[in-house]
């Protein structure tokens, strides 16, 4: 028996377990505000905890972004489950998204926080994490899947 789907189910479980898997060693390795130049003044590894949104937006108002990851969750897998069969972009799109909403969203009910470390300083960008990624190369994945011509036959 064949699973519906499968690069959809295949991505989410490889994207939620290396986001889960890198935030373990981060806090057992690291100390809180801990940081490590990779790349001095470029990449660092930095343990900083955040309590809100992507950029830390709405800092302090996780219930709600708790919910709003189990929502999301939820409704792709129901997408994956009960829908229609997705092209790969869209089972990639769709499954990097939902492993990064189950990794940030484990951290909320788990924590009260998401946990943060990949540390761009050369543009000063924001401490963030793998489902971070996921969720960002998910949507790149779907805006591929949008814009890619589905190949029709014509009969003269």
């Amino acid at each position: 028996m064949r699973f519906k789907n499968q690069h959809f189910w295949l991505a989410a479980f490889i994207a939620f377990v290396l986001d889960q898997l890198t935030k373990y060693w981060v806090v057992q390795t690291f100390d809180l505000r801990e940081s490590l130049p990779l790349l001095p003044g470029i990449f660092h590894l930095t343990y900083v905890t955040n309590t809100g949104a992507a950029f830390s937006l709405f800092s302090g108002k996780v219930e709600w972004l708790r919910w709003l990851s189990l929502g999301v969750s939820l409704a792709l897998i129901a997408l994956a489950w009960f829908g229609p069969l997705l092209n790969r972009w869209e089972q990639l799109g769709y499954g990097l998204i939902l492993g990064g909403a189950m990794g940030n969203g484990i951290d909320r009910f788990a924590l009260g926080y998401v946990v943060d470390f990949l540390d761009f300083r050369l543009i000063n960008f924001p401490v963030f994490n793998f489902a971070d990624v996921f969720i960002n190369v998910g949507i790149a994945c779907l805006l591929i899947a949008t814009f890619q011509k589905t190949p029709t036959s014509h009969r003269r």
